[in-house]
């Protein structure tokens, strides 16, 4: 029959097809989906602002046209503005700009494949518009954001209708991982800020979350050399994370010790306030600087668009007084002084003694936890030394063997 062959070949070719959607639906539910192609990412390489108090304008240029949401927060002010994966190449120093009703703003990376604008301003406003338009006639893809002047029951009935979703409860500590007794200890590096939460920045540009990151990483290698312990780092990019996610981090990973790491700043006494400052965790602070530091630290996440649950502070001192255990709380002054007693002679200091104060990222309720401010961003003669290769070189020998020192002074007090 002449159709025949045809049919026959139209049959093959249609068990083949078959054939291979069955193959694709047994790889869907048994190995996951593909994972998806994705194309370049934006890139946001100029930003501006425009208007008055009446109407204030937030311009940014992209090399492609990206979804956005935009909400507000309050205490202290503040517009979020949520983008798929966009990266930023900006003039250094831009965001210091004061226009109209916006302070200044912030941006980087907020989670993967998520980036993140925030725009400070100094009051209640609202978003009148916000949208990205094409790119057209030779002009870039533009994300536009308007605001208007409002009151604050106005602005907190739009902020809840629009920002429910960005506060972050809590999550209970995760279970912490089982290790064998002879197995080395687990030192947890934490490079400060990252993405979004730029930390502190330098009359130059230099910016907190870029120093400590290369200090980390420096201190890291040296740890590792030593073959006597196991390190981990909270981030080993520019990566945002918020703080109860770097007390769980080092929790989880059953660290034995923790090292927060970062760069202060202090414009008052930018001259005068210079040198390396270690902080253990207490419910009072050392004094008023310490106070103001952690007050500040603090606050990281709220900066970057994050807002937890408030507690009254009533719940807040006992639980920092509970997670502050007396072993715990020990074991970080004492490694606390084998950095002091280190840097003696070597590193310059701001403060001879150890100082306390209420850091969130302290609050580790089982893991000894200490934070190391290298420096003052703010005094040029830090800056220097903290761009330096030979002063990040002989700091990071000098916290090596303070962690050294820290276990055998552990190992010794062991009871046999």
């Amino acid at each position: 029959m002449p159709g025949f062959p045809a049919r026959k070949r139209m049959t093959a070719v249609g068990r083949a097809a078959i054939a291979t959607l069955l193959l694709a639906l047994f790889c869907g539910m048994f190995f996951g989906q593909p994972a998806p192609v994705h194309a370049d990412p934006s890139i946001a390489n100029d930003a501006r602002l425009a208007g008055d108090r009446k109407r204030t304008r937030f311009i940014a240029d992209l090399s492609s046209k990206v979804g956005i949401n935009v909400f507000s927060l309050d205490d202290p002010y503040r517009v979020i503005i949520d983008l798929a994966d966009v990266r930023f190449q900006l003039p250094t120093g831009i965001g210091k700009e004061t226009k109209g009703l916006v302070r200044g703003y912030r941006y980087g990376l907020f989670a993967p494949g998520k980036s993140r604008i925030v725009l400070d301003v100094d009051g209640p406003v609202l978003v009148d518009k916000s949208f990205v338009l094409d790119a057209n006639n030779g002009q870039p893809a533009r994300l536009v954001v308007d605001l208007v002047p409002t009151d604050r029951k106005t602005f907190l009935e739009h902020a809840e209708d629009a920002g429910t979703q960005i506060a972050v409860a809590p999550k209970p500590l995760p279970p912490t991982a089982d290790r064998p007794a002879n197995a080395k200890p687990i030192v947890v590096l934490d490079p400060g800020h990252g993405g979004i939460d730029s930390g502190a920045v330098s009359p130059k540009g230099t910016q907190e979350k870029d120093v400590v990151l290369a200090f980390t990483e420096l201190l890291s290698k040296k740890l590792k050399a030593t073959d006597k312990f196991e390190v981990v780092l909270t981030r080993d990019d520019d990566t945002f994370l918020t703080l109860r996610d770097r007390v769980a981090f080092a929790h989880k990973k059953g660290a034995s010790l923790f090292l927060s790491i970062h760069a202060d700043y202090y414009p008052k006494k930018a001259e005068a306030a210079r040198g390396a400052t270690v902080f253990t965790l207490s419910e009072k602070a050392s004094d008023e600087e310490a106070r103001a530091l952690a007050a500040n630290e603090n606050l990281a996440d709220a900066m970057a668009g994050v807002t937890l649950p408030e507690e009254p502070d009533a719940v807040v001192t006992d639980i920092l007084i509970d997670l502050a255990q007396r072993e715990t709380q020990n074991r970080s002054v004492v490694f606390a002084g084998s950095i002091m007693s280190n840097f003696e002679g070597q590193v310059h200091l701001h403060s001879r003694k150890p100082k306390s104060a209420g850091f969130l990222v302290l609050k580790s309720p089982d893991v000894p936890s200490v934070l190391l401010e290298l420096g003052y961003l703010s005094n040029p003669e830090d800056e220097k030394l903290l761009l330096s290769d030979k002063w990040r070189e002989n700091t990071a020998d000098a916290v090596t063997q303070a962690v050294e020192g820290y276990f055998e002074q552990r190992i010794a007090r062991m009871p046999f």
